[in-house]
């Protein structure tokens, strides 16, 4: 008998399963396919990562350099080493978690889990036995999957989603993306950078989903288009088709029926929970209209022992919200209070420059009739920027009007992604922007501007 079987060894599923061993607790994580992460790991945040550094790296070569004076000629994209690197990266990292499972006694099953009771989950495996665990509770954490676009049908060789985007054994000629949020934008970014023509096409008159601070949505579109991504927003896709190796897609747009030809389209429109064929039926849990299962602040479902966190869940769909809800969730198994604080967990898109953000919009704020101030300060000001040669975009801070606690912030410049990492602590232990203005912070680092747009909060920014 487990005291805990987690279904999904993703972000969520395999860093609860740990925690749960470090608890004392025998545990079981199942896991669908050959190697444990999930798509994070596998299919998904690190290859894209490994690609985006490595097209970055490419990109600054033949065009950046030259700026330092380091002149270099015969600039040689090895695309087939490329791919190999990350494919390195990815399986490096695998192998560490199922390290980690022995070390923390979690027992590691490939196969496919379905529930049958609430005690029992019956695994298909690998080898082609079935096997029955009992067990006291159910974690599930099975992520999501993308999702499809009516009138495009994937073909994973011209046509792909996310997945077979970070496969292209060529480069591209004409890639074109839809959707413009961040699968779309990253993935649109690499190939870019590597030589190919990119077009997105995006539903929403905006990009980022619509969600992003107004400055950072507009400087992003304003910096994406001067890379060279075309945009095409605002516009409906009614079809894909491929003929002899070219797609054809078409959209409307204001009215008009438009199309492009390409000879690759990535569909990247966001994803979905996977909560298919795992048994939910056989303990009476359904999901909701969006097809999320519904969880208390506990993480526990409408049936007695079943928990789930993650994608699976209403909520942001990010693997380190997903860590955070396991680790929560187990936790609170045994006793040990723990909450997330959703308003303190950042999102970061890693296009260049990197887009980070955590806590209120200008506009959510505006709506809510919430009185702020806001500071904001230019990366152009700061001289390890100007060291780097990366001096694009700025940091945004949102303070309430009486109390200068910090509602939200938004970063658009280099290594957004780590800067973000101060405000989001700040907003968990509600703190002001005084405080982060009167906190030392090294000279000459980038983090100098998120304590000058602190400072600017009050008006009194000390070198801008």
């Amino acid at each position: 008998m487990y005291d805990l079987v987690v279904i999904g060894a993703g972000p969520g599923g395999y860093i609860a399963a740990i925690r749960a061993g470090q608890l004392g607790m025998k545990v079981a994580c199942v896991e669908r396919y050959p190697t444990f992460g999930g798509t994070c790991l596998n299919v998904g945040c690190i290859p894209s990562k490994a690609l985006l550094e490595s097209s970055e790296r490419f990109e600054e070569a033949r065009h950046h350099l030259g700026d330092h004076g380091v002149d270099v000629e015969g600039v040689k994209l090895d695309l087939e080493k490329m791919l190999h690197r990350k494919e390195e990266i990815v399986g490096g990292l695998v192998q560490g978690i199922a390290f980690l499972f022995e070390k923390n006694g979690v027992e590691g099953i490939h196969g496919w889990a379905t529930i049958k009771d609430r005690n029992t989950v019956e695994v298909n495996g690998d080898d082609g036995e079935t096997k029955t665990l009992e067990t006291k509770r159910i974690l599930i954490a099975t992520g999501s999957k993308p999702i499809p676009l009516p009138g495009v049908e994937l073909d994973k060789e011209r046509i792909v989603d996310s997945t077979g985007a970070l496969e292209f054994d060529e480069v591209p000629e004409h890639l074109v993306v839809i959707g413009a949020g961040v699968i779309g934008l990253e993935l649109g970014s690499v190939w870019r950078r590597l030589g190919a023509k990119v077009t997105v096409i995006e539903y929403l008159p905006k990009i980022l989903g619509g969600r992003a601070d107004k400055d950072v949505e507009r400087l992003a579109k304003r910096t994406f288009s001067k890379q060279g991504i075309e945009f095409e927003l605002d516009a409906k896709v009614t079809g894909a088709s491929v003929d002899d190796g070219e797609v054809t897609v078409t959209f409307e747009q204001k009215g008009e029926e438009k199309s492009l030809t390409c000879d690759r389209l990535l569909v990247g429109i966001g994803r979905r929970p996977f909560t298919e064929n795992l048994g939910l039926e056989n303990i009476g849990l359904e999901t909701n209209d969006r097809g999320f299962i519904e969880v208390d602040e506990h993480y526990k479902t409408s049936v007695d022992g079943v928990y789930a966190v993650g994608d699976v869940i209403p909520g942001p769909m990010l693997a380190h919200l997903a860590e955070h809800e396991g680790v929560v969730c187990v936790e609170r198994m045994n006793d040990i209070a723990g909450h997330v604080n959703y308003e303190a967990v950042p999102d970061v898109v890693y296009t260049h420059p990197e887009i980070a953000s955590v806590g209120k919009t200008e506009e959510e704020l505006k709506e809510a009739g919430v009185e702020y101030r806001a500071g904001k300060f230019s990366f152009k000001a700061n001289g390890r920027a100007r060291a780097l040669n990366d001096t694009e975009g700025f940091v945004k801070i949102l303070a309430d009007k009486e109390t200068d606690q910090i509602l939200g912030a938004h970063i658009i410049g280099p290594r957004a992604g780590d800067l973000i990492a101060e405000l989001a602590v700040a907003v968990e232990f509600h703190g002001s922007a005084e405080d982060i203005a009167r906190s030392s912070h090294a000279h000459p680092t980038l983090a100098e501007v998120v304590k000058e747009a602190a400072l600017a909060v009050d008006g009194r920014p000390l070198n801008g």
